[in-house]
């Protein structure tokens, strides 16, 4: 039987085999993981074929970064696994602002809120998901909060009661605390009352 390691290695072969340079185009290993960088229009192919056919049975994570000053500027990262091993494998793609990523929510519906999260924070849409609405900012939001150009303090908003309608009080950074020697509940800037 094969180690995990190796496991992981001979999956990741074969996908590059199967799929080529063109849509595999990058592979970086470190310690045992392998990243696999996939064309964005093919994203939701490899993950199919990572499920149907090397047993990557459960999508644990889908997350996105923002990359600010590259082109492409965002990534869209998925770690996949095979449940009964263990063996992890990660994918990247890359997405510049206004594209699209294929949707995986066919093939793992874990992926639907995760992808509505993308969508919601930082603005990466999702083409073909079923339902691709806000989930954690209002509808009609015009911002994408963790985008690294969204300022830190937040911004001023015309919906009193919502959200801060100032500058958020947390001198510069989202829930930072105060120094001092006072217990941890007191630094807090969430349990003061404004």
């Amino acid at each position: 039987m094969l180690s995990l390691e190796s496991q992981i290695k001979t999956a990741a072969d074969n996908a590059q085999n199967r799929f080529g340079k063109d849509i595999i185009t990058d592979r970086y290993e470190f310690r045992g993981d392998i990243t696999l960088t996939v064309a964005r229009q093919a994203v939701a192919d490899v993950v199919r074929w990572l499920r149907d056919s090397a047993g990557f049975d459960m999508l644990v994570n889908l997350s996105s970064v923002d990359n600010m000053g590259e082109s492409p500027r965002f990534e869209v990262n998925y770690t996949l696994t095979q449940s009964e091993t263990g063996a992890n494998l990660s994918l990247k793609t890359k997405v510049d602002d206004g594209e699209e990523v294929p949707s995986v929510t066919e093939i793992f519906q874990s992926a639907n809120w995760h992808e509505r999260e993308a969508w919601d924070l930082m603005g990466i849409k999702f083409s073909g998901h079923p339902d691709l609405r806000r989930i954690l900012m209002w509808e009609g939001y015009p911002y994408f909060p963790l985008r690294k150009d969204f300022p830190v303090q937040g911004v001023p908003t015309e919906l009193p009661g919502v959200a801060f309608t100032e500058a958020a009080p947390t001198q510069g950074a989202p829930f930072a605390t105060e120094q001092g020697r006072c217990p941890s509940a007191c630094r807090e800037p969430r349990s003061h009352k404004f």
